[in-house]
Protein backbone atom coordinates (compact mmCIF):
# COMPACT_ATOMS: atom_id res chain seq x y z
CA UNK A 1 0.00 0.00 0.00
CA UNK A 2 1.17 3.44 -0.92
CA UNK A 3 0.22 6.72 0.17
CA UNK A 4 0.24 10.28 -0.52
CA UNK A 5 0.27 12.60 2.42
CA UNK A 6 -0.81 16.62 1.61
CA UNK A 7 -0.30 18.64 4.35
CA UNK A 8 -2.19 22.27 4.27
CA UNK A 9 -0.34 25.09 6.14
CA UNK A 10 -3.04 27.70 7.94
CA UNK A 11 -4.95 29.12 5.63
CA UNK A 12 -5.76 33.01 5.45
CA UNK A 13 -9.67 32.59 5.33
CA UNK A 14 -10.47 29.31 7.18
CA UNK A 15 -13.98 29.67 6.09
CA UNK A 16 -13.09 30.06 2.00
CA UNK A 17 -11.19 27.09 2.71
CA UNK A 18 -12.89 24.45 4.07
CA UNK A 19 -16.01 26.03 2.02
CA UNK A 20 -14.08 24.89 -1.29
CA UNK A 21 -12.21 21.75 0.27
CA UNK A 22 -14.74 20.17 1.81
CA UNK A 23 -17.45 21.17 -0.74
CA UNK A 24 -15.51 20.42 -4.02
CA UNK A 25 -12.17 19.74 -3.79
CA UNK A 26 -12.94 16.06 -1.94
CA UNK A 27 -15.79 15.31 -4.65
CA UNK A 28 -13.78 15.96 -7.42
CA UNK A 29 -10.52 14.26 -5.98
CA UNK A 30 -12.80 11.26 -5.39
CA UNK A 31 -13.38 10.63 -8.84
CA UNK A 32 -9.44 10.28 -9.31
CA UNK A 33 -8.84 6.52 -10.48
CA UNK A 34 -7.32 3.69 -8.36
CA UNK A 35 -8.11 5.53 -5.00
CA UNK A 36 -8.39 2.96 -1.60
CA UNK A 37 -9.51 5.23 0.57
CA UNK A 38 -9.29 8.78 1.70
CA UNK A 39 -8.39 9.99 5.22
CA UNK A 40 -8.62 14.04 5.99
CA UNK A 41 -7.49 15.28 9.51
CA UNK A 42 -7.54 18.48 11.04
CA UNK A 43 -4.47 19.50 13.21
CA UNK A 44 -5.22 21.28 16.78
CA UNK A 45 -2.72 22.30 19.60
CA UNK A 46 -3.62 21.23 23.22
CA UNK A 47 -2.50 24.98 24.27
CA UNK A 48 -5.04 26.27 22.07
CA UNK A 49 -2.87 27.87 19.41
CA UNK A 50 -2.87 27.93 15.68
CA UNK A 51 -0.76 24.65 14.78
CA UNK A 52 1.49 25.00 11.95
CA UNK A 53 -0.64 23.09 9.63
CA UNK A 54 -4.36 23.01 9.14
CA UNK A 55 -5.58 20.27 7.27
CA UNK A 56 -3.76 16.52 6.13
CA UNK A 57 -5.30 14.77 3.32
CA UNK A 58 -4.32 11.14 3.13
CA UNK A 59 -4.78 9.41 0.06
CA UNK A 60 -3.95 5.12 -0.39
CA UNK A 61 -3.67 3.62 -3.53
CA UNK A 62 -2.69 -0.02 -3.54
CA UNK A 63 0.73 -0.08 -5.26
CA UNK A 64 3.51 2.71 -6.80
CA UNK A 65 2.02 2.36 -10.08
CA UNK A 66 -1.16 2.88 -9.20
CA UNK A 67 -0.36 5.98 -8.11
CA UNK A 68 1.43 6.95 -10.99
CA UNK A 69 -1.52 6.17 -13.44
CA UNK A 70 -3.86 8.36 -11.04
CA UNK A 71 -2.40 11.41 -11.29
CA UNK A 72 -2.17 11.68 -14.76
CA UNK A 73 -5.29 10.82 -14.99
CA UNK A 74 -7.72 13.81 -16.14
CA UNK A 75 -9.61 14.02 -12.77
CA UNK A 76 -6.64 13.90 -10.84
CA UNK A 77 -5.11 16.98 -12.82
CA UNK A 78 -9.25 18.65 -13.23
CA UNK A 79 -8.99 18.17 -8.86
CA UNK A 80 -5.78 19.60 -8.70
CA UNK A 81 -6.29 22.44 -10.80
CA UNK A 82 -9.26 23.43 -8.78
CA UNK A 83 -7.06 22.93 -5.53
CA UNK A 84 -4.40 25.96 -6.94
CA UNK A 85 -7.77 27.86 -7.54
CA UNK A 86 -8.05 28.73 -3.56
CA UNK A 87 -5.48 26.83 -2.15
CA UNK A 88 -2.57 28.09 -4.25
CA UNK A 89 1.01 27.53 -1.95
CA UNK A 90 -0.70 25.90 1.08
CA UNK A 91 0.57 22.56 0.32
CA UNK A 92 3.12 20.41 0.40
CA UNK A 93 2.86 16.45 -1.28
CA UNK A 94 4.78 13.47 0.38
CA UNK A 95 4.53 10.31 -0.74
CA UNK A 96 5.23 6.81 1.75
CA UNK A 97 5.13 3.29 1.70
CA UNK A 98 2.49 2.11 4.64
CA UNK A 99 4.82 -0.58 6.39
CA UNK A 100 2.63 -3.18 7.72
CA UNK A 101 3.06 -4.36 11.39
Amino acid sequence: MIKMVVLYRQPENRELFDEKYFNEHLDLNALTPGIVRTEISRFFDLRGADPEYYVMAEIYFSDRETLMQALKSPESKAAGAQLQSFAAGLATFHFAKVLEA
